[in-house]
Parts: C-alpha cells; structure tokens; sequence
C-alpha cells in the first residue's frame, strides 16, 4: 500500500512539474513528491501519511472537478498513518516493527 501510494505521488508530482509551471506552483508538486518519497522508503511514515491525507484533502476543496482520486489518496494516507509502515521498511528498521495483537477474549 504504501509503494503503490508513494509511486502514485512520485510520477504524478513529476508530470505536473514537466508541464512547465511557475516557480510559485510548483510547491505542491514538489511536496508530493517528497512525500511519495518518504512513503516508498518507509521513513517517518505516520508524519508522511498524515501530511498526504492534507494535500488530498486541501486539493478535494481547492480544485473543482471529480474528487474521487484525491478522496481515494487520503483514505490511503490516513491508513498508512494509522498502520504504520510495515517490515520492510527504514522506519522498522530504524525504531523496530510496531506489532498489533489483539487478545483473544475467551468467556
């Protein structure tokens, strides 16, 4: 989830930029691409997922037109900010891997 998501930021950060842009709008492409980034490396992942919900969010209210992409990416920062990076990751390797169990309740 979290390199599907950071290639997405990537490739789609780097085509808005090759359209020529001016220097004032090309903050946002360069700030998802820093967080795609972040996402594929697996570094500071709850910080970059939340910060990747804001930018779908800020972009779902500032541009008109279908939502449902920008709806679809802050869903998947959300999750990653919750569930963190996985195994395979610089966080994990960095901090450990943060494991979740869930005590089987017995009556």
């Amino acid at each position: 989830m979290r390199i599907v998501s950071g290639m997405s930021l990537i490739i789609h950060g780097v085509a808005k930029l090759q359209t020529g842009l001016p220097i004032q709008s090309s903050v946002v492409p360069v700030f998802a691409i820093a967080m795609g980034i972040l996402l594929l490396a697996g570094l500071w992942t709850p910080v970059a997922g939340s910060l990747v919900t804001a930018l779908a969010l800020w972009k779902i209210l500032s541009r008109p037109g279908d939502p449902w992409a920008c709806i679809f990416m802050a869903t998947i920062g959300a999750s990653l900010a919750l569930l963190g990076p996985g195994a395979w990751s610089v966080d994990s390797r960095l901090f450990g891997w943060k494991r979740i169990d869930v005590p089987d309740r017995k009556r």
